[in-house]
């Protein structure tokens, strides 16, 4: 038996959605599966993106191997260009899951070309002590692969994110026939995605949307106008197909749902009936109740295209009276206001707008329930288990579902948190110690795009206390003030120009200039520091407040 240790070792997606990135080390071999990214928190000001933090793996860049995918989604590729714009090494996935990260790739500028390694499911690939199999699995977007890794310790199964759809559109059914197999010969390790383990039964089929769309399409007097994510392939077709049948053209909008649609029809994945597409600028010309528009945007995102059809600004196409708005997605949480922002909107101009929860449903979710959970641990029957994919209240759930069940050979769920290591050997598996992780927040557009934390932190204290610019006219040749102080302030209210708050704090200002020896007054950077500190304790004194105070001093 070896005395190597097997070191599974979450970098994102821990205890959080999204980010999700895991890496599997075997002596001086690491292979890291996925590099996701979240979308930010209400609190992150102004940041576009959040992506895991590399620095572990750029400490450990000799030894990684490749990156594996799972599927297409942003929480799994969308960190990819980042990655190996610090780390070139060879990118497996499907014909899909790289397409979409080469679509992603063209607007980064990277010194190397990708080295894609285009794979199916059913193949097995070596890479270093590493043997990887590819399983198909069921999931909201087309292409999805579990993983099972072969090390010299045992198997590791690593679902990805799935869902057991027995009635696929695609008739890609979920390959449970290999997943069984392998519990058969024996599972050291299962990985399994834990994001609806708060949601008992089963995750509904994709063709139960169908009976809910059809309903729409017989009904609608006027234009349907469908908004889904743009890597739901399934649903697409169904708009495009139903669409077909009620003999009715579709526009496409947003640029997402362009380039994803070109994609999959690109590799056979999207069947497009001839002549059903008609150009986004005919779209309004055309009798309402022939037309059906496909749009981007469901979580009101601002520049989004659904977001700008809403408030009547998009340049082709406008939401009128009597037309039908179905949203064929979820809420992700924390979106609520944006979205219902939206609807309000589309509503206020006579739209019939669809969307939540109803029988039968606008949408069904992409990830597993309770009950196909209990599907994937009884047919894999691992060793040792570690839920993976959610936050913390979820992983605890998955891990619990899997102790409840008590199948003979479970010896131990690890409940662990991005940065934890998981460490096996033939002595058993253990938690041994963290790896640095956080994340790194992008700023598209500004000249670094890597947002520090600092940064955020002064934009929430401006966003809480305002800013506060004292300015001051010095004589260069006498270093004397020439007139009182001025003070600007911007989202904190200094009262009145003449009130007697706004007098003093003038005053103030002016008697530190005066109070100051003549080599200090040379120095302007001591003098803004003691301006600072003197302006700062008048204000917090006087109102309890910090606003950001930044002296301005003009030569004239």
């Amino acid at each position: 038996m070896t005395d190597q240790k097997l070191q599974i070792i979450p970098l994102g997606g821990l205890g959080e959605f999204g980010m999700n990135m895991t890496a599997i080390r075997y002596a001086d071999d690491i292979v890291v599966i996925d590099s996701g990214m979240m979308f930010p928190e209400a609190e992150l000001l102004g940041v576009d993106l959040v992506m895991p933090d590399l620095t572990f793996l750029k400490e450990n860049q000799a030894f990684i191997r490749a990156l594996v995918l799972t599927h297409g989604h942003e929480d799994h590729i969308g960190a990819v260009p980042y990655f190996l714009s610090e780390i070139d090494v060879p990118v497996y996935g499907t014909d899909f899951t790289l397409a979409l990260v080469d679509r992603r790739l063209e607007e980064y500028e990277l010194e190397e070309e990708p080295r894609f390694i285009r794979i199916k499911p059913k193949q097995i690939v070596d890479i270093g002590p590493f043997k990887i199999e590819f399983i198909h699995v069921t999931h909201s977007i087309v292409s999805a692969v579990a993983l099972a890794i072969m090390t010299p310790l045992g198997v590791i199964i690593h679902t990805g994110d799935f869902k057991v759809d027995p009635t696929p559109t695609d008739n890609e059914l979920f390959d449970l026939h290999t997943l069984a197999e392998y519990g058969k010969r024996g599972v050291l390790l299962l990985l399994s995605d834990s994001t609806n383990s708060d949601r008992p039964g089963y995750t509904e089929s994709e063709r139960a949307v169908r009976p809910r769309m059809e309903e729409i399409f017989s009904r609608s007097e006027r234009r349907v106008v469908v908004s889904c994510f743009s890597s739901s392939i399934h649903r697409i077709q169904l708009v495009l197909d139903l669409a077909q049948e009620y003999n009715r053209r579709v526009a496409v909008f947003g640029r997402s749902m362009v380039t994803v649609t070109e994609i999959a029809h690109s590799l056979g994945l999207l069947n497009i009936p001839d002549g059903i597409l008609v150009r986004p600028q005919d779209a309004m010309d055309m009798p309402p109740d022939k037309v059906t528009i496909l749009i981007s945007g469901t979580q009101g995102e601002p520049m989004s295209a659904l977001a700008r059809v809403a408030v009547d600004n998009h340049k082709h196409v406008s939401v009128e009276a009597g037309d039908t708005v179905v949203l064929s997605s979820r809420i992700i949480p924390g979106n609520e206001k944006a979205i219902f922002r939206m609807i309000d909107h589309m509503a206020r101009r006579g739209a019939d707008v669809m969307y939540g929860t109803m029988n039968p449903p606008l949408h069904v979710s992409g990830h597993a329930s309770v009950e196909e959970m209990k599907l994937i641990l009884n047919l894999v029957r691992p060793r040792y288990f570690m839920p993976i994919h959610g936050e913390f209240r979820q992983l605890s759930k998955h891990a619990r579902l899997a102790e409840h069940l008590r199948f003979a050979g479970l010896e131990q769920s690890f409940v662990m948190e991005s940065g934890d290591i998981l460490e096996i050997d033939h002595h058993g598996a253990r938690k041994a110690g963290k790896v640095p992780v956080g994340r790194v927040c992008i700023d598209s557009g500004s000249v670094d795009e890597v947002v520090q934390e600092v940064v955020i932190r002064d934009r929430r204290h401006l966003s809480e206390d305002g800013i506060v610019l004292p300015i001051i006219a010095i004589n260069r040749h006498t270093g004397r003030i020439e007139n009182l102080p001025e003070i600007v302030s911007r989202g904190f209210a200094l009262a009145e120009d003449g009130s007697q708050f706004m007098q003093t704090a003038r005053q103030i200002v002016a008697k530190t200039l005066e109070s100051s020896n003549q080599e200090e007054k040379t120095d302007w950077g001591v003098m803004k520091e003691k301006i600072r500190a003197d302006l700062k304790r008048y204000i917090v004194k006087e109102t309890s407040r910090r606003p950001l105070i930044m002296p301005v001093i003009l030569e004239v």
